[in-house]
């Protein structure tokens, strides 16, 4: 099966690790169940034109996910907040909390209609009502992973776009500069496009944490934001 690896931006959540369910023998990401901390925090972000991408609950009525999601790839303009959903606990076309968005910030000096990777590819969403505190959204690293750092990807791969897939056996492979003088990381975690804005997570302490959020596929390694360049 062919797979694009995503570059990852954000990564880092708190999570335990449930009993996986593999998805083949070759295939190295495992279906994870999307009721259960800390996947219960990766959201599918939705818009009313057919986009589809990840993103991490950050605080009760926050989403972090990739600003490049949140545009139309037509026109280049942003999408109205109206225009976007975000499902949570989400699989095989059900869910367990559907928020409407009531406002979006991106990364300063994004412009949806140049060419990525961008260092500001990065978007809040503010939710239109907060999840119940059972649900416990997941801290954000403020600093970079060191090369070696253990992973995992979470998210909802084109290829599954019904299941929440995790990559769980996966490492920082180094600092990249991109183009614009953005600071990123590449990774080695398996995913597919609709896993743009899916955090990238490593331990801390505990629990896990976001370091990271994936924006773009490349070949061999993949590219992920540093958590710590979206502003918290």
């Amino acid at each position: 099966m062919n797979r694009r690896r995503v570059r990852g931006l954000l990564a880092a959540a708190a999570f335990t690790l449930i009993v996986p369910a593999p998805l083949s023998a070759a295939d190295p990401r495992l279906a994870v169940d999307p009721n259960t901390p800390p996947w219960d925090a990766i959201a599918k972000v939705q818009t009313n034109i057919g986009g589809r991408c990840t993103g991490a609950l950050i605080a009760p009525a926050v989403v972090l996910t990739a600003a490049h999601c949140l545009y139309n790839r037509h026109t280049g303009a942003l999408l109205q907040p109206v225009s976007l959903h975000v499902l949570l606990g989400y699989q095989r076309g059900t869910y367990r909390w559907h928020r409407l968005v009531v406002g979006v910030t991106v990364g300063s000096g994004f412009d949806g209609a140049k060419p990525q990777p961008q260092r500001a590819d990065w978007a809040r969403l503010d939710l239109a009502e907060a999840i119940p505190a059972t649900m416990s959204p997941l801290p954000v690293s403020k600093e970079a992973p060191a090369p070696g750092t253990a992973l995992a990807l979470a998210g909802y791969n084109q290829d599954r776009a019904q299941l929440l897939v995790a990559a769980t056996e996966c490492h920082v492979i180094g600092m990249v500069r991109s183009p614009d003088g953005g600071a990123f990381f590449s990774h080695d975690c398996a995913g597919t496009r609709g896993t743009s804005g899916a955090p990238l997570l490593a331990r801390h302490g505990e629990g896990w944490e976001v370091v990271g959020i994936n924006i773009a596929a490349g070949q061999g390694a993949n590219l992920a934001l540093l958590a710590a360049a979206t502003g918290g």
